[in-house]
C-alpha cells in the first residue's frame, strides 16, 4: 500500500480492503505491530536486501545518502521530536531521517534521529552498519555539500571506500578559486586537448568542459573536478534577465509592492 497509495496507517488499513486478498485485522492489531517493526527495523532491512539480490541486481558500488525531516503538530518538543531547521520552514518540532539508496535507485537503509541533530554526524554510524550488516566491502558515497564534512570524507578514505560530493567554488582557498575560474586549461571528455573558454562560440556551444587536479590538505587527498557548460550559462543568464525585468517593473509600479506588503502585514 505504501507503493500503491501512500497514506496514514489507518488509511493504509482501510484501503487494503480494496485489494484482491482482503485482510482480517483490526486497527489495534496494526498499531501494536508498529513497536515490533520499529524494534526489528535493522533486521528487516538486512533481510529485505539479501532476499532482493536473488530477484533484482543491486548496484551497491555507488550509494547515495541524504537527510530530510518531518514535522509534528505539537507545541512542545518530546523525545526525538525536537525543534530544528525544518526543510519546510515550519516552527513545529521535527524528526530527522537519513536514507541510503543504491545505484539502482532502491532504498538500502535508513535511520531516524533527533530533529535538532547535526546532519553531518548521521552518516558515519549508518555507513558502519551497512558495511557490517549488508556485508559490503567498499563503495562510493555520494552526498551534497551539507553532508560532506572533513570527518566524513576522511572516514570514507580510511574505511577503504570513496566519496563524491559537491563543492562551492566560493569557499575554496584563493589559489584553488583562481585555478577553477581561469579560462585556460579546460578539456572535453575523451580528449587531452587544452581549451580556452574565451575561444568558444557563446551562442551555439552545447559541450560540457572540465578541469581537474589533486590536492592534499590535512592528510586528506582529494581530486577536484570543475565543470562548465555554456548551455547552462545561457539558461542561468535568461533566468537572471527575467528577475531583473520583474524588479524593474516593481520599481516602475511601486503601488503593487505596497499592496503586497499590506497583505502580508494583515496576514501576520
Amino acid at each position: 500500500m505504501r507503493i500503491l497509495h501512500p497514506t496514514s496507517k489507518r488509511g493504509t488499513l482501510e484501503r487494503a480492503d480494496t485489494l484482491i486478498e482482503s485482510h482480517s485485522i483490526d486497527d489495534q492489531h496494526m498499531y501494536r505491530a508498529l513497536d515490533i517493526l520499529s524494534a526489528e527495523s535493522d533486521f528487516i532491512e538486512k533481510s529485505v536486501y539479501k532476499n532482493s539480490t536473488s530477484i533484482v541486481e543491486r548496484e551497491t558500488e555507488l550509494l547515495y545518502y541524504d537527510c530530510t525531516n518531518f514535522y509534528f503538530e505539537l507545541e512542545e518538543a518530546d523525545g526525538l521530536k525536537q525543534y530544528g531547521m525544518s526543510k519546510e520552514n515550519r516552527p513545529n518540532p521535527i524528526i530527522q531521517m537519513g536514507l541510503f539508496m543504491d545505484g539502482s535507485g532502491l532504498p538500502l537503509a535508513f535511520v531516524i534521529n533527533r530533529g535538532n541533530q547535526n546532519e553531518q554526524t548521521t552518516l558515519k554510524p549508518l555507513e558502519k552498519r551497512i558495511l557490517k550488516d549488508f556485508e559490503l566491502s567498499k563503495f562510493v558515497v555520494c552526498t551534497d555539500a551539507g553532508l560532506s564534512s572533513y570527518e566524513n570524507r576522511l572516514y570514507n578514505l580510511m574505511a577503504d571506500c570513496a566519496f563524491i560530493t559537491t563543492q562551492s567554488i566560493k569557499i575554496l582557498k584563493k589559489h584553488l578559486k583562481e585555478w577553477a575560474l581561469d579560462p585556460s586549461g579546460w578539456r572535453v571528455a575523451g580528449s587531452d586537448q587544452k581549451i580556452n573558454l574565451k575561444d568558444l562560440a557563446l551562442k551555439t556551444d552545447k559541450k560540457v568542459y572540465y578541469k581537474e587536479r589533486w590536492i592534499n590538505e590535512n592528510n586528506l587527498e582529494q581530486k577536484i573536478v570543475v565543470t562548465f557548460s555554456l548551455k547552462h550559462k545561457r539558461y542561468q543568464r535568461s533566468i537572471r534577465k527575467k528577475q531583473i525585468e520583474r524588479a524593474k517593473n516593481k520599481v516602475d509600479k511601486p503601488s503593487s509592492i505596497e499592496k503586497n506588503v499590506q497583505i502580508h502585514l494583515n496576514a501576520l
